[in-house]
């Protein structure tokens, strides 16, 4: 008997966590418009925590966005990491429904080798992706990378101000988070202390 509660309690924990869609966020009044959003210059400060939840590096970021005439948006980012620096640019490109409204954006990164779609929602945007993370260099100078699914959820909780959680997986299970706040900034602001 015990193992059939067990059984059931697991199954509705699965089925719960598996049911998260950015939609559940429309009644949220803040809308987060991934266009409105990312223009111009956007502040970032998080924490990488590993499985255990311990601290195990921390950054600064600057992510310079803009917008061409198609309405491809690029996002040009720098993380300054307490153990060095990261580069990395998404492209995002709209997708559109029949009234030509955009639904979501078709995200590719220099990184993420296979597109993904990023859909937003009331205060939210999702974004679900594999990561190559280069995690050095072999003794022909090719990169090693390490394949990680990244669960991106980004919630704006204040006008210009996203909480940004990022859950890594690998063969499913949990190996880190990423926690951050992105910040929308003048151009004169220094997002790096």
């Amino acid at each position: 008997m015990l193992y059939r509660y067990l059984f059931l309690a697991a199954i509705s924990m699965v089925v719960g966590c598996s049911s998260n869609q950015v939609e559940d966020n429309q009644a949220f009044a803040d809308v987060l418009n991934p266009r409105e959003f990312f223009d111009g210059k956007v502040c970032a400060d998080g924490v990488v925590r590993d499985r255990s939840g311990t601290q195990i590096r921390h950054f600064n970021a600057e992510i310079i966005a803009s917008w061409d005439e198609q309405g491809i948006g690029l996002l040009d980012e720098t993380f300054h990491f307490n153990d060095g620096i990261e580069y990395r640019k998404w492209w995002l490109t709209p997708i559109t429904n029949a009234a030509g409204d955009v639904d979501g954006y078709q995200a590719r990164a220099t990184d993420v080798p296979d597109p993904t779609v990023m859909t937003f929602s009331g205060n939210a945007i999702y974004m679900d992706y594999q990561l190559q993370y280069q995690t050095g260099v072999d003794e022909q100078g090719e990169a090693e990378t390490l394949a990680l699914s990244m669960i991106d959820r980004m919630y704006q909780v204040a006008p210009g101000v996203v909480i940004n959680e990022t859950r890594m997986e690998k063969f499913g299970l949990g190996v880190g988070q990423v926690l951050l706040v992105m910040r929308k900034v003048s151009s004169d602001v220094n997002c790096v202390p």
